[in-house]
């Protein structure tokens, strides 16, 4: 893994990984996608690995008939749970190019569902969100891997096994670990 100083200075756009370390339970496990950062104000972004199981019409009645009610529903991250936001994402004809849209209304959603091909739609009940210099200590600390967004992993795996991969691609040496069970006793 590379080391802080040759990390870009803006992290927004890519994916943080919880290394096995990290036992806090709001992010245990978790892969975070960072909508945005900057070393000076923060950073902010969504859990991308803990889908509720819910879609957005099952979440909240008044999208049962939405357009909207088939999105999928996410834990985005401890801050604010009780708000519901939509974003979405989707990768131009080259696979290095990541397009990314958050906080998106209604409206606009809907709009951007009809008329951009291949987009891909999620709802975050939530959001996780660190303040100046709070995520490059943590990095420093070694709580967290960053990792460009991997298309091939993001279509092919979901929940525990996404961050099982991207932490063993951030960290190899992480494999071990990363295959522990969460409670030793039950292996």
């Amino acid at each position: 893994m590379r080391n802080l100083e040759e990390q870009p200075e803006n992290f927004s756009g890519n994916l943080l990984v919880a290394k096995p370390n990290l036992l806090d339970p709001n992010f245990h496990r978790s892969v975070v996608l960072l909508s945005m950062h900057s070393p000076q104000e923060g950073a902010m972004g969504v859990i991308i690995n803990r889908p509720t199981g819910k879609t957005l019409g099952q979440q909240n009645p008044s999208f049962e008939f939405s357009p909207l009610s088939d999105i999928p529903v996410f834990h985005g991250g401890p801050v604010a749970t009780d708000q519901l936001m939509l974003a979405a994402w989707r990768w131009p004809s080259e696979l290095h190019s990541f397009e990314m849209h958050f906080g998106l209304t209604e409206n606009k959603m809907e709009e951007m569902l009809d008329s951009v091909p291949q987009l891909e739609a999620r709802c975050f009940a939530g959001h996780s969100g660190w303040t100046a210099q709070q995520l490059e200590e943590e990095i420093q600390q070694h709580a967290w891997g960053l990792s460009s967004m991997r298309f091939d992993l993001l279509r092919k795996f979901q929940g525990i096994d996404l961050w099982k991969r991207l932490a063993c691609l951030v960290d190899p040496d992480l494999r071990i670990d990363v295959e522990a069970p969460d409670d030793p006793s039950m292996n």
